[in-house]
């Protein structure tokens, strides 16, 4: 084939449907999944409160307090802007160094935060094929373990997400609450 045969082709981009890509699933299938991912992002924004309020609200020796002050500001700088992996590690080093934590189920709670951080990924970086019959969608999302996910996804199932990871938000905030310590930003009961 000779350079000058080759037919060339671009989108007609201006004939193409409106909300592509996502034209082909109902809006109520995208204000579930925004609204599963919006808590999400408080759930990250609830970790980085819980992550000062722990590393704040916990004693130190004398000898301790400098050292701990110089890591202190890098330790929430990272809270603010490290994704939520990170975040549920620093929550549980926070909670676990704290020494009037009252938490008996950190390990169940940090382990169910990682799996709805899986989940998270599967929602924000998945692609959503065309939905079934149903309004069920298979998005396509392969982890970093080249685990294919293969369930289809729809309204019940984003909305059960969202209100798990709800669910997993109070969690956090109840272990700096229970400790008798006021949330930060909250005007909830406690000791600022």
């Amino acid at each position: 084939m000779v350079e000058n045969d080759i037919n060339r082709f671009v989108i007609a981009q201006e004939q193409l449907p409106e909300n592509f890509p996502t034209h082909l699933h109902q809006s109520v299938f995208w204000e579930s999944l925004g609204r599963a991912v919006g808590t999400f992002g408080f759930l990250e924004e609830v970790l980085g409160k819980a992550i000062f309020a722990l590393s704040a609200t916990r004693p130190y020796k004398e000898n301790e307090i400098k050292s701990a002050y110089e890591k202190w500001l890098p330790m929430l700088e990272r809270a603010l802007y490290d994704q939520l992996g990170g975040l549920i590690d620093s929550f549980g080093k926070a909670v676990r160094e704290h020494p009037k934590s009252t938490i008996n189920n950190l390990d169940e709670l940090l382990a169910d935060l990682k799996k709805a951080a899986e989940m998270r990924n599967l929602l924000c970086h998945g692609s959503w094929g065309a939905p079934d019959d149903s309004g069920a969608s298979l998005p396509l999302f392969v982890n970093r373990k080249m685990e294919i996910f293969d369930t289809k996804v729809d309204c019940a199932f984003l909305n059960q997400v969202q209100v798990s990871v709800a669910s997993l938000a109070c969690d956090v905030i109840n272990t700096v609450t229970h400790m008798g310590f006021q949330f930060p930003g909250s005007s909830g009961p406690g000791v600022r």
